[in-house]
């Protein structure tokens, strides 16, 4: 070290300035300040570097330095001398053999530890517990959404360390910093503190506090970047979710921005967008001048309806167009729009459908943009199995299991094949369906199949044909007003009312043909399970049989329900049938054809079709009017209800209805709701019942009784 001092010392006056050398004011002024490392005379001056001597190693043994000159050519830097010690010793001396090996190529390296003796500890071991404290927000009445969000709530109170529970408190810092601003509390600030409880090892005590400060409030609103017309619209729509003077809160900003969103397109912008919103707060007064940018587009109406043209397409425009609740040229209405998607996504054709409108820059007449709707369309499954299944008392068991493909013959050809399945009645039937036939929810059916039935009341082996055209409610669109019409051919082979109390009920072969139509109108709440309103029908199918001659006749049906909500939880619905065949006598009228009351569907605590006059068997024996009523209770709660219910009917062997020598029947159900309606038990039992009857009826199917 006192060589490399020396060294160092030594070089000084190459370029530092000594006490004797001229002073600044006596300074040649040509003098110039000159760079070291360029000056031959600063390396003229430094001592040779093979004075120098290294410092021995630690704890190396103590060895007598050599050096060995090295004569410098001149204008080369000066060659270093190196220290014998520091030369290469020979390699048999000093080489260890681990060291000569070649190192392994770095393709053969394994970079995953080893971890089979690695002691992992359980990430499930609580080594302290911790209690919580918030201060300062529930006096403004945020506590408890906080609480619903905090990481030290939801940590159970337990941590591995306080270092985990520290962590959790700083994320609960930012949640309440970030709750005090989304409800104007812009000033806000919390800290946390993690302290050791004392005298209690191993429990800690973290504190939330939080400090709310001013709240802000709105100062002004305003909509910029669009004409009157649509800024109006959005100010409406943005006003009626925050008002000047109300505190900024970012749930209702952000409402009354998705109300721009959603009213616009209705009120016939489909391309509006909404922009950043600006909110300049003044902490003096503590307020907020709230300014949304608006893109409003083109007022526009409605184009053509078209497929995207990619792939396969499933429907024509021909086709599509049967589908929208408006005409090209209306308003444009991004409910229409919603509407129509949902009608084509209840097709079943399709797994997604997409719309989108086009601009197509063209000008109607009233002066607004033409847009088209663009329909992205994936087909789906087309296949369907489908079951169902009940039992009541008089009916037996009875399934019934379909098979359809929903486009066998494009678009929206169905075919459906059925089996029917039961103790007292089997059958099969093939029905080919058009739906959305050149109107939307309009249908056209035709059915063909067979029937077996034996109940008491008849036997028959029935073919029936029938044809109908129908305009029904959907559940995306329950109407108003529904129809059906139409044709139907029976040919059936059945046995009647026995004529005395131990011959065989005489057999006869009828050929009916028949014309039914029916209206429905409907102001209930539900197409399934309906809680409020009311649904009127009336059905007429005049009707012309063939046994031993011709004889016309016609069934007239009437029938009314009403739902009366009582709170939130029971409903009051009621039914009343009034039914009649006019125009031929009971014996000209095939046992299948004639009216029965008594069942699940009618007057319950009776069997199927029990209710009424019986023959010399006890078997009934149908009639030609019926009277009919049923009132009940529906209490739900969750899924489940219960339903006691109070019924009433009488069968008539003339063409008038009656209330006279009305039977009753009281019993109570169960429902268990599901999304595609409710499973339903009822339990009846007649009242002042006669021999004969059964004293308890059991009903199980899908649906309400009405």
């Amino acid at each position: 070290m006192s060589v490399l001092a020396f060294a160092l010392v030594s070089a000084a006056p190459a370029f530092a300035r000594h006490d004797n050398a001229p002073s600044p004011e006596k300074a040649d002024p040509t003098d110039q300040a000159v760079d070291p490392a360029i000056d031959p005379s600063f390396d003229a001056a430094l001592p040779p570097l093979d004075a120098v001597q290294a410092p021995p190693a630690v704890g190396a043994p103590t060895q007598a330095v050599t050096t060995q000159a090295v004569t410098a050519q001149p204008g080369t830097p000066p060659a270093v001398a190196q220290p014998a010690s520091m030369q290469p010793a020979p390699a048999q001396a000093t080489a260890d053999p681990e060291l000569a090996q070649p190192l392994p190529p770095l393709a053969g390296f394994d970079p995953t530890p080893d971890t089979s003796k690695a002691s992992v500890p359980s990430t499930e071991e609580t080594r302290i517990r911790y209690t919580v404290k918030v201060e300062g927000l529930s006096k403004i009445g945020l506590e408890d959404e906080f609480r619903s969000l905090s990481e030290l709530d939801s940590g159970k109170k337990k941590a591995a360390n306080s270092a985990q529970v520290a962590a959790r408190a700083k994320d609960d810092v930012a949640l309440a910093e970030k709750i005090l601003r989304s409800e104007g509390y812009y000033d806000g600030v919390a800290s946390s503190t993690v302290a050791a409880v004392p005298g209690q090892p191993g429990q800690v005590a973290a504190t939330i506090s939080v400090t709310p400060g001013p709240r802000y409030v709105l100062s002004s609103i305003a909509v910029t970047g669009a004409a009157p017309e649509p800024t109006t619209l959005a100010t409406a729509a943005l006003t009626s979710q925050v008002q000047v003077g109300k505190p900024i809160r970012s749930i209702a900003v952000e409402g009354g921005e998705a109300q721009i969103s959603l009213q616009l397109p209705e009120r016939g912008f489909p391309f509006a967008k909404v922009g950043q919103r600006d909110i300049l707060l003044d902490d003096a007064t503590h307020g907020g001048d709230y300014t949304v940018p608006l893109e409003a587009g083109p007022k526009s109406s409605f184009g053509r309806v078209r497929p995207d043209g990619k792939g396969a397409t499933l429907f024509t425009e021909e086709h599509l167009a049967v589908f929208p609740r408006f005409k090209p040229g209306d308003l444009y209405d991004s409910r229409k729009t919603d509407d129509l998607r949902q009608a084509l996504v209840a097709t079943g054709i399709f797994s997604t459908v997409a719309i989108q409108p086009i601009d197509t820059g063209q000008k109607a007449a009233d002066g607004t943009e033409i847009t088209d709707l663009l329909v992205t369309e994936e087909k789906g499954p087309w296949r369907t199995l489908a079951g169902s299944g009940g039992y009541g008392t008089g009916e037996g068991i009875k399934a019934e299991a379909s098979w359809t493909h929903r486009n066998l013959f494009p678009p929206e050809g169905a075919l459906t094949v059925s089996v029917i399945g039961g103790t007292l009645e089997q059958g099969a039937n093939v029905a080919f369906r058009r739906s959305n036939a050149g109107q939307r929810d309009k249908t056209f059916q035709i059915v063909g199949g067979f029937d077996r039935s034996n109940y008491d009341a008849y036997e028959a082996k029935s073919i029936n044909l029938a044809m109908n055209w129908s305009r029904q409610s959907t559940p995306i669109w329950q109407k108003r007003w529904t129809y059906t019409y139409g044709a139907e051919l029976i040919g059936t082979n059945e046995k009647g009312a026995a004529l005395d109390a131990t011959g065989d009920r005489p057999r006869r072969n009828y050929l009916i043909g028949a014309l039914p139509v029916q209206v429905e109108y409907d102001r209930s709440d539900d197409l399934l399970n309906p809680t409020r309103g009311f649904r009127i029908l009336a059905r007429i199918s005049p009707e012309a049989s063939i046994q031993s001659g011709f004889k016309t006749y016609a069934r007239l049906t009437g029938q009314g329900t009403a739902y009366y909500p009582i709170g939130k939880s029971v409903v009051l619905a009621g039914r009343v049938l009034v039914a009649s065949i006019q125009g031929a006598n009971l014996d000209d009228i095939a046992p299948s054809r004639r009216i029965y009351v008594g069942g699940g569907g009618s007057v319950r605590g009776y069997g199927y079709q029990q209710l009424g006059p019986k023959d010399a068997q006890n078997n009934p024996t149908g009639g030609l009017s019926s009277t009919e009523f049923a009132l009940e209770a529906r209490y739900r709660f969750g899924n489940f209800g219960v339903v006691p219910f109070f019924d009433g009917g009488r069968l008539g062997q003339t063409s008038s209805p009656s209330i006279s020598h009305m039977r009753y029947g009281a019993g109570i159900g169960g429902r268990y709701y599901t999304n595609f309606g409710p499973l339903r038990l009822d339990v009846a039992t007649p009242i002042a019942r006669q021999p004969g009857e059964s004293k308890i009826t059991l009903y199980i199917s899908i649906g309400q009784a009405f």
